[in-house]
């Protein structure tokens, strides 16, 4: 019962960070950009220090060469997640590559990833709540200047606000039925979490290195500060990983 109410409390908290784009209204485009890329460091270092620090090292604690697969397999998903969709993230304000006809492939795509952090929020409290707690931070961190983004990008594409928080948050809540699918499995499966902890690694590795990192090299920066808080965030965000061990 615990592990239910960690995850399903875990994944309505971050269907709610879907609502966060409305800041977007509230700053300039230039202020809040500058402020997204460096949580976007601090991202990238949550993302891949939750699957080096926790993940991997507990889906090879069963000593399976199955993991080194399923690591493999949450990348190649989350590749052909934007590849078949034709989806990408959005880190920041004023992102208007997928053009204002394709709204709804992007709350498609979303839709899905989301799902995808349901099922691996869940596999990861199945494992520990600790380590459901660490991979819940790591998805609300990446969420948050995703979510900014994305509404930037539907609010461009001709989206009311209301609208465009709307269909966010909709989009956000398959990560609810992503989490009760992987524990209603667990039930039936008890292996799961064999499968499904390498594979959020994979994803996560995915995501922090193909995704959010090349969003940070699309801007040149000229100022030897600006990378080095970026540097800083970065390593911020694999510190709060690695913190989190005590209280595994």
């Amino acid at each position: 019962m615990n592990i239910w109410l960690y995850t399903i409390s875990s994944v309505v908290l971050v269907s709610l960070v879907a609502l966060v784009g409305i800041v977007s209204v509230f700053f300039s485009e230039k202020k809040l950009n500058s402020a997204l890329r460096l949580f976007v460091s601090f991202s990238v270092g949550s993302l891949l220090g939750d699957a080096f620090i926790h993940l991997i090292p507990e889906a090879f604690s069963h000593g399976e060469l199955t993991v080194s697969f399923s690591i493999l397999a949450g990348i190649l998903t989350f590749f052909a997640l934007e590849r078949f969709i034709h989806w990408h993230h959005c880190h920041e304000v004023g992102c208007h590559e997928h053009g204002k006809t394709l709204p709804y492939v992007i709350l498609l795509g979303d839709g899905l990833h989301n799902f995808i952090d349901g099922i691996i929020i869940g596999a990861s409290y199945l494992v520990s709540i600790p380590v459901g707690i660490a991979t819940t931070l790591a998805v609300i961190f990446h969420e948050i200047p995703q979510e900014i983004g994305d509404f930037g990008t539907l609010l461009y594409a001709g989206f009311s606000k209301k609208k465009a928080l709307l269909w966010n948050f909709i989009s956000a809540l398959t990560a609810v039925l992503g989490a009760i699918m992987v524990l209603l499995l667990s039930s039936q499966f008890e292996d799961v979490t064999k499968f499904l902890v390498p594979f959020a690694a994979g994803g996560f590795i995915y995501i922090a290195t193909a995704d959010m990192i090349p969003e940070l090299h699309k801007h040149k920066v000229h100022k030897l500060s600006e990378t080095a808080k970026q540097l800083f965030f970065f390593m911020l965000g694999i510190a709060v990983m690695y913190g989190l061990l005590i209280f595994e």
